[in-house]
């Protein structure tokens, strides 16, 4: 709103031709999203308490999460929404990826949400049966793939495949793109869902994450940067760093609340849509492997669960105490904040070896 209605004043004003800036309103849209957070984030979990939207402790999950009942959930609808707030104040909508991550990120939050509602309203565990949410899932995500795939920022680089640490586009996917980017968006909305089991986990590990794919925005979407890198040029990609901008301050706020002990949980409210948005965001900018490596906490925790069923179907024994990875790290006598803790460090780590494909050949 600002950039479309505060910009045109600057042949008066000269000092507003910041709002032209990627940078100053990415600063702007975390601080704001932040704020929002942190002065409306105690109103809406007393909201969401006086509501009866709580958790639901699974009964197979571990004892000391038994304290955890009760805690209201759907938590995500604050992140959420101050982002989406934010970005209505700060982004250019001349952008068509970002109008698009917008409407897949509202779609995916509902999704989430109706899901949530239905195991604390109606106190169904499995809440949306889990087929129609995978279908659901695939429909938004095919729905943005085909969106990308008819009209892309940069038609030259529309269907390639590019790999960290490798110079150029390694691969023409040509059609099975669209299958691809598919398959990335859905498996990340999910990893990021199975992750969040214990109080910030998911929420610190989805901020380095962003950060990772933030910063490749913003270097995607400058011609020169890019060309420089050898990296894709995605001229639509710097204004997403907005959005992930906000998303970030947002994550930073919710946390606040999130932090063991949690006040309130995000949810699959919280967790469907910010899987979704990093996996979407991915793909826009051709940063799919990518993602591979910076999410490889989400990567590392849904790959868990995938191996625990397989290997119980196939031996009725398990790998792990319990799935995903990080319950098992607590069964196996760490504590709850330095699981989280360290989990934190690992997506760190995996965020800096990303970044350093920068350029590296």
């Amino acid at each position: 709103m600002f950039y479309h209605f505060i910009l045109p004043l600057k042949e008066y004003l000269s000092y507003l031709r910041l709002f032209q800036y990627i940078t100053f309103r990415s600063a702007c849209a975390a601080l704001t999203a932040l704020v929002i957070v942190l002065v409306f984030g105690k109103i809406v979990i007393t909201w969401l308490r006086n509501l009866r939207f709580k958790e639901e402790i699974r009964e197979l999950g571990p004892e000391s999460h038994r304290a955890k009942a009760g805690t209201p959930t759907m938590g995500g609808i604050i992140i959420i929404g101050s982002v989406l707030v934010s970005i209505v104040l700060w982004g250019n909508f001349n952008k068509h990826y970002l109008i698009a991550l917008c409407f897949a990120t509202a779609l995916l939050t509902l999704l989430g949400f109706v899901d949530d509602y239905i195991k604390s309203i109606f106190k169904k565990k499995a809440g949306v049966p889990g087929r129609v949410k995978l279908l659901v899932q695939m429909m938004i995500a095919a729905g943005v793939a085909l969106y990308i795939y008819w009209d892309p920022s940069n038609r030259d680089h529309a269907t390639d495949l590019f790999v960290p640490f490798m110079n150029g586009a390694v691969a023409d996917l040509g059609y099975a793109w669209v299958v691809f980017a598919v398959i990335v968006i859905v498996s990340s909305s999910n990893a990021v869902n199975l992750t969040d089991g214990l109080d910030g986990l998911a929420i610190g590990t989805v901020m380095s994450v962003a950060v990772s794919l933030g910063i490749m925005c913003y270097l995607s979407g400058n011609v020169k940067i890019a060309g420089y890198l050898r990296i894709p040029y995605v001229p639509d990609g710097a204004e997403l760093t907005v959005f992930l901008a906000a998303l970030m301050g947002a994550s930073l706020g919710f946390l606040w609340f999130n932090s063991n002990p949690a006040s309130v949980f995000m949810g699959d409210t919280g967790s469907l849509s910010l899987g979704g948005i990093i996996g979407i965001v991915a793909v826009m900018i051709k940063k799919e492997i990518f993602l591979f490596i910076v999410g490889g906490v989400f990567v590392l925790e849904a790959v868990s669960v995938i191996m625990q069923v397989l290997y119980y179907k196939l031996t009725k024994k398990r790998i792990f105490k319990m799935a995903p990875l990080h319950h098992h790290f607590e069964l196996s006598g760490l504590p709850e904040q330095k699981v989280v803790v360290r989990m934190w460090i690992v997506g760190i780590i995996l965020a800096l070896l990303g970044l350093s494909s920068l350029k590296i050949l």
